[in-house]
């Protein structure tokens, strides 16, 4: 029997943290359930005509414990049909170049390569903008680049969260109130000076109490979350902004809304989701590279990564 083949598709082996990755902790797992594992570094996604798509992998073995955490075991270029699942983990920004690796992965689909997320719905959910579609679960939101309906709003609601809708990892989010001399740039650097639509939500005190990372994997909740609370003196829970992860059981506003939602998401192609709610507020819906697998595994011991392993290789099985 041919071994199974387990390819990520990432940003520079190098830019990845094994204390912490939830990739390393993909590639972990199922090198430990006797998968092949492999990575697609930036560039490595290529199509010509008569060969499809193929990409260059590099074949690795994963080992935590020693520096750096993969030995390079081969290269080899392959067509990505070819592989049994390839599994999309390139950070943002959203830029064309992200858009164009979601182009090659769809075309490599209708070739017969099993990507996970669906490219196309990678590409159809703006992490931002989707909770558009969950209005119930939502704090008043305005998307706009008019800066007079942005002030507008600030109007109505005094002490508000602005951010730009390709951001990430709490780059760009301002904390704006009433009155604040520096609504003015805030508002032109979030739009550039109006050729940007950006976000502007009424803030959400229970921050305090965490940015909660609710994960979803093939349409089941995970029944821990990972609570990112801020640091002293900051509104961001982003660990990348300094906050710190706490794991915690799902309260029951995270049950209601993560068991309203899921059903919905995988049916578009999404295995993986990571919703972020404030108290029992929606406030994004990561579908590109969701994290905090190792933080939650680490602090209550649930086998995160092993179950999204497990359901990749049940929707293999289905798909057979």
């Amino acid at each position: 029997m041919t071994q199974r083949s387990f390819v990520c598709v990432i940003d520079p082996l190098t830019s990845l943290n094994p204390k912490k990755d939830s990739t390393i902790a993909m590639m972990e797992s199922a090198q430990g359930r006797g998968w092949k594992v492999g990575v697609i570094e930036d560039g490595g996604l290529h199509w010509a005509t008569g060969q499809g798509v193929r990409a260059q992998v590099s074949w690795i073995s994963v080992d935590r414990a020693q520096k750096p955490w993969w030995k390079v075991l081969g290269q080899e270029d392959v067509a990505l049909k070819d592989l049994s699942a390839v599994v999309m983990r390139k950070d943002p920004p959203f830029d064309a170049e992200f858009v164009t690796s979601t182009w090659l992965l769809e075309q490599a689909e209708r070739e017969g390569a099993r990507v996970f997320n669906s490219p196309r719905a990678i590409r159809d959910h703006n992490e931002k903008f989707t909770i558009a579609q969950f209005e119930q679960f939502v704090v008043p939101t305005l998307v706009s680049r008019n800066a007079e309906q942005l002030r507008a709003f600030l109007a109505q609601h005094p002490d508000a969260i602005a951010k730009p809708l390709d951001g990430m990892g709490g780059a760009s989010i301002f904390r704006m109130k009433q009155g604040d001399p520096n609504t003015g740039v805030i508002l032109e650097t979030l739009t550039e000076h109006g050729q940007k639509t950006a976000m502007i939500q009424r803030y959400i005190p229970e921050i305090v109490d965490g940015d909660k990372r609710v994960l979803l994997i093939n349409g089941e909740p995970v029944p821990f979350c990972l609570a990112r609370l801020p640091k002293e003196g900051e509104h961001r829970g982003n660990l990348a902004a300094g906050g710190t992860g706490r794991a915690q059981p799902l309260s029951d506003s995270d049950w209601h809304i993560a068991r309203a939602l899921a059903p919905t998401l995988k049916a578009r192609g999404l295995l993986l989701v990571g919703l972020d709610i404030i108290g029992s507020n929606l406030t994004e819906v990561n579908v590109t590279s969701p994290t905090c697998f190792r933080e939650i595994m680490d602090q209550t011991g649930f086998p995160v990564a092993d179950t999204f392993v497990q359901a990749i290789e049940n929707n293999l099985q289905e798909q057979m």
